[in-house]
This record gives structure tokens, C-alpha cells and sequence, in this order.
């Protein structure tokens, strides 16, 4: 059985998103934001400093947009984290994810402290079939039929891509493996944690499935909120806040309900890298995985994306 985690103040539970932030333009996520804010949650919003040269497969607007730049800075003086998701919304050289990386610090004051790769980026660390190791990886490529196979630079010191050793020096945790469970923490418990495989990463974070508005809200229903409460548990919601949860300005009404009803339970809503940094200290630090414990990870995330469709 999973002991409990004793969370500060008497808190029952932890719960924090991590918002990719693909898609997201002013006029469609301010307002979610005004409601987590509002309802006293503080979680972690991602954002691309740089603007790429190349049309996006999947863009947004970044810290070189003004309106944009000054929402997330108001965000970040309320108490909103903001995080990495590589340094704009495609692949650039290793000079640029430099340049990238100082203009973050230049305009919030820091270096990210959370991260999520994005997923047609080629500077991504560790990601595709990288992700993964032996018969697992050789099982994803099978899976999406080679896709993946190493379509992702960050890690790779040969590439034009590389930054794995200013990944290692500027940033502390990184968004991997996904769960169906509401309490991220009961699926990985030993989050964050290091991976020798993976030299270039300091820490690695689980999180659970919310991409969009349905699984999302899908995720937190009323069931799960007091499983998790009731679990003195943690989860961290990985979604994309463009994707449906406002409409036309209006938000999504489950979803609203559900925050709402979350927010009157005794629960910890921090950001994600104050959650980790919590859970590192209770630790006693950063655990170092073994074998077997990264092959189990792989193998029951591997079980979830076949179950839920996709392997990306």
C-alpha cells in the first residue's frame, strides 16, 4: 500500500498542471487563468520565448508577442510558474536554443525550471523513440512504425540540435512518461527522479492524461477528485489550455464546475517545480532509477498508449 505523503499546512492532497503551450493565442486560455487564479490554484503554464522562421505545424503566439508577454508576466507575479517548451514552436540550431534560453532568463528573471518537449521540435531531449530502452524502444518503433526513430536531436552531441549539456545546466525537471490515473504520484512514485541512461536530464516528472478538454475533465471528475483526496495523493494534469477549454471568450462549463468543486476541497495547488522540489526534499533528493525500475515505467506507458490510441 502507498503511504501518504504528509503535505504542508495539514493539506490532504496536491494537484498542479503543467499547460503546454501549443495553440495558445490571446483570446483563447486567458480566461482559464482568470478562473485557476481566482480559485486560488497555482500551476504552470509553459511558453516559447522565440518565434520560429518557419510556418508551424502546430504554433502559437511566444514572449516576442507583447500582449502575450505581458499576460505571462502578469501570470508569473501572481504566482504562476512558467515553463519550458523548447525554444519556439520548431526546431532550431543549437545557437538559437542559446539565444532562446538567455532571453527567457532576460525577460522572467530565471531559467526555466520545469519543461515539456514539444512534440514537432527536433531539439527534443529524449523523446520519441529515445524515450525508451531495449526491447521497449524496439517494441515503440514497431508501434509507429518508425516514425519516431530518432527524430529528435537534443540529446545527440553530433547534431546541429544539440543542447543536452544546457539542458543539464539551466533546467530541473522534465515532463516524460503519462498516466490514466488522477494521482500521478500513486503511478510514480518515486517522481522526480534521475535516469542514468539519460545523462543530459537532471530530473524526470510523471503526469496524467488531459491533452484536451474531454480527457482532461474526463480526468478530474468528481470520482477521481475524491480518490485522490482520499489517496492523500498528487496529480499533475498535463493538457493544452488552447484546446477547447474556452470557447468564444466563454469557458467550458464541466470544466468550470469541476475546478470549482476542487477548489473547496483542502488540497495543495502550487506550480509544478515547487510540487517536485517538495517531493525531492522528502525523498531525501533526487532518486536514481535502477533497471528494472525504468523498464516497468516504460512498459506501463507503452500499455497506456495502446490503450488510449497513439504512441506519440
Amino acid at each position: 500500500m502507498l503511504l501518504k505523503t504528509n503535505w504542508p499546512d495539514g493539506k490532504r492532497f496536491a494537484f498542479t498542471v503543467f499547460d503546454d503551450t501549443d495553440l495558445e493565442v490571446p483570446g483563447n486560455f486567458e480566461e482559464v487563468y482568470r478562473l485557476l487564479y481566482d480559485l486560488g490554484f497555482r500551476t504552470t503554464k509553459s511558453a516559447w520565448p522565440l518565434k520560429g522562421e518557419r510556418t508551424p505545424l502546430i504554433g502559437g503566439a511566444t514572449l516576442e508577442d507583447r500582449c502575450y508577454r505581458e499576460f505571462v508576466l502578469d501570470l508569473q507575479s501572481r504566482g504562476f510558474e512558467i515553463g519550458w517548451h523548447t525554444t519556439t514552436y520548431h526546431g532550431v540550431p543549437r545557437e538559437i536554443i542559446a539565444r532562446g534560453l538567455e532571453m527567457f532568463c532576460d525577460i522572467l528573471g530565471h531559467y526555466p525550471v520545469t519543461m515539456s518537449n514539444h512534440a514537432d521540435s527536433s531539439e527534443a531531449i529524449y523523446w520519441g523513440d529515445a524515450r525508451l530502452t531495449g526491447t521497449n524502444r524496439v517494441i515503440y518503433n514497431l508501434l509507429t512504425r518508425g516514425r519516431q526513430k530518432n527524430a529528435f536531436h537534443g540529446h545527440r552531441d553530433e547534431s546541429n540540435f544539440f543542447w543536452g549539456d544546457l539542458c543539464r545546466k539551466h533546467i530541473r525537471y522534465i515532463r516524460n512518461f503519462i498516466t490514466s490515473n488522477i494521482n500521478t504520484l500513486s503511478a510514480c512514485p518515486i517522481m522526480p527522479y534521475h535516469d542514468p541512461a539519460r545523462p543530459y536530464a537532471n530530473a524526470w516528472y510523471a503526469s496524467s492524461e488531459g491533452p484536451t478538454i474531454k480527457p482532461f475533465n474526463a480526468c478530474i471528475k468528481e470520482s477521481n477528485q475524491d480518490r485522490l483526496e482520499e489517496e492523500g495523493g498528487a496529480c499533475i494534469m498535463y493538457t493544452h489550455f488552447a484546446c477547447g477549454f474556452q470557447e468564444k471568450g466563454n469557458l467550458n462549463a464541466r470544466f468550470q464546475a469541476l475546478m470549482e468543486r476542487l477548489a473547496k476541497k483542502n488540497g495543495w495547488y502550487v506550480p509544478v517545480g515547487t510540487l517536485l522540489d517538495y517531493l525531492a526534499k522528502q525523498h531525501g533528493g533526487i532518486v536514481t532509477i535502477s533497471d528494472g525500475q525504468r523498464n516497468s515505467m516504460e512498459r506501463r506507458w507503452l500499455l497506456h498508449k495502446v490503450l488510449i490510441g497513439g504512441t506519440s
